[in-house]
């Protein structure tokens, strides 16, 4: 049977899940588009499918087919996708040892490029701190290219994550140009073990994370550019860090 209703119970919830309350509440949110629905497949994150009429996906999951109208009502895109999938969240709190620290990240775009990065470039934990977007939003999902399903995510405080990596001995890296280091000169065991934090795109780290960091760090670069866009700066240091063999 084909769900044609706007007003099905189903379609209705899919809808819900465009906003975050709705995605906290039910710990679900939805992916859009083939390549999205299989990445989620492939991490076990996936729970059913609604596919537009007429198509059938080769996974061993529920597929439910919609009308281009049902689809067109749950997307968050101007051309609807042939199919959107729902997802739930994987809740994790491991803490590796080469951590990513996010607080108070705005844009999804932004939040996007440095989860990519972060999988790349082979990070094992990102922590996402309080006032930060969510990263489980369609636009972040979307920037991802479904690479969120590909790392371990921990919201956690940031205040009370500090103190845990001190007694774990894992050193805590935040960059400030005026005072750091080039991280190009960064030690091998510097790089295997580290939390690095990334601040806010207009006011960087705040300053109480600054002052319990053990290490500064810096992209150096010419006079002409005062700083670099938060994601692309990120993925420069991930790169640089990134110093362990395949």
């Amino acid at each position: 049977m084909v769900i044609t209703s706007l007003d099905n119970e189903k379609v209705k919830y899919y809808y819900k899940l465009q906003k975050k309350k709705y995605r906290d509440l039910h710990n679900e949110f939805i992916v859009e588009g083939e390549h999205l629905v299989l990445e989620a497949y492939k991490s076990g994150s996936l729970k059913e499918i609604l596919v537009e009429e007429g198509i059938v996906l080769p996974l061993d999951i529920e597929q439910l087919e919609v009308s281009k109208e049902v689809l067109k009502k749950i997307s968050t895109l101007t051309s609807p996708p042939k199919m959107i999938g729902l997802c739930e969240k994987k809740i994790d709190t491991t803490i590796g040892k080469r951590i990513l620290i996010i607080d108070e990240v705005q844009d999804p775009g932004n939040m996007g490029t440095i989860i990519r990065s972060a999988v790349a470039f082979n990070i094992d934990t990102i922590v996402i701190g309080s006032n930060t977007v969510d990263v489980y939003s369609p636009k972040v999902i979307r920037a991802t290219q479904g690479m969120i399903f590909h790392v371990p995510i921990v919201f956690y405080s940031i205040d009370k994550l500090i103190p845990i990596l001190k007694k774990l001995q894992i050193p805590v890296y935040a960059t400030n140009v005026k005072y750091g280091i080039d991280v190009k000169k960064l030690s091998k065991e510097e790089k295997n073990t580290f939390a690095l934090i990334i601040g806010n795109e207009g006011s960087g780290v705040n300053p109480k994370y600054l002052e319990a960091s053990d290490k500064f760090i810096y992209i150096p670069m010419n006079n002409v550019v005062e700083s670099l866009n938060v994601g692309v700066a990120t993925s420069i240091i991930l790169y640089e860090m990134d110093d362990i063999d395949d």
